[in-house]
């Protein structure tokens, strides 16, 4: 299966993209009505530098709680309401999220609508850069949602894994972790938590690996991953929690697992959880 390849494992017949779409696919079908495409930068100042024509724009930090002990755990269920009603998400949109750093906070969009269960949606592979490599136009101005009332709830808890139950799992064989943190934070030699390390078990694969550098930051060649996902003991039988420092890189991973065909589950509270515990195991 080649890196362009559409997932066969996401949401109905009726989608109108693949899980996984390519900038001319995309561009074909700008002009759908049901089409909402979300430009989720880590520079802010990308989106006024050039987006897909039509995208709006969303600050990364409404992903995410921003208080409390776990500030990069899931927002309460109102303010995801008040999120998604102010983007003009309804039942028949179909989302195509991306960024501009090669997947993380497009795919943390996408990973908090399988939460909430919106499974219409697609990444645009590569983000702005593949757009822009494939010289596609786009738009300096700002384009506006239109509001609307959306009343968000979990109702795929399963895509989310809490501290506890990975606790409980630890001896799971059918159970593994996906470490998407870099060696050096996964080795414990650097990090800003309590405690530095990995969750005993876990292996790593940094989330800038499962990109492809010489195609504009699409993800690498599926049958590639599988071959060195499978080697260090991550296989499509297995149930995956992903994880980073605050389910950021993590959400990148847990998209292309997806798209793998794999099952995958996203920790939130990540290494900014577990790591600022003491009542977790920690390997070094």
């Amino acid at each position: 299966m080649s890196a362009t390849s559409p997932s066969a494992q996401h949401g109905s017949e009726a989608n109108l993209l693949p899980l996984i779409v390519e900038p001319e696919q995309l561009y074909a079908h700008l002009d759908q009505p049901e089409l909402l495409i979300i430009d989720v930068p880590a520079n802010a100042e990308s989106y006024g530098e050039g987006h897909v024509p039509g995208a709006i724009f969303l600050d990364f930090r409404h992903l995410m709680h921003g208080a409390g002990p776990v500030p990069n755990d899931v927002p309460e269920v109102e303010a995801l309401s008040r999120l998604f009603s102010a983007l003009g998400l309804t039942r028949d949109t179909h989302v195509v999220a991306y960024d501009d750093e090669g997947g993380g906070w497009a795919a943390r969009l996408l990973w908090t609508l399988e939460l909430i269960g919106h499974t219409r949606y697609s990444y645009l592979n590569g983000g702005i850069h593949a757009w822009r490599g494939e010289g596609l136009p786009e738009s300096t101005s700002p384009s506006a949602p239109t509001p609307n009332e959306y009343h968000a709830e979990i109702l795929n808890p399963q895509v989310l894994i809490t501290c506890d139950e990975i606790k409980e799992r630890l001896d799971d064989r059918q159970f593994a972790i996906w470490d998407a943190r870099s060696s050096g934070e996964y080795n414990g030699e650097m990090g800003n938590n309590k405690h530095l390390g990995h969750i005993p078990g876990a292996v790593n694969m940094d989330w800038l690996n499962a990109m492809d550098r010489e195609r504009n930051l699409r993800i690498r060649d599926y049958a590639e991953l599988v071959t060195e996902l499978e080697a260090m003991g991550l296989t499509a039988e297995m149930e995956i929690a992903t994880h980073c420092q605050s389910h950021h890189r993590s959400s990148f991973t847990w998209l292309v697992g997806k798209a793998l065909g794999y099952n995958m589950r996203g920790y939130a509270g990540s290494w900014g959880e577990w790591g600022n515990r003491d009542d977790t195991l920690i390997e070094k």
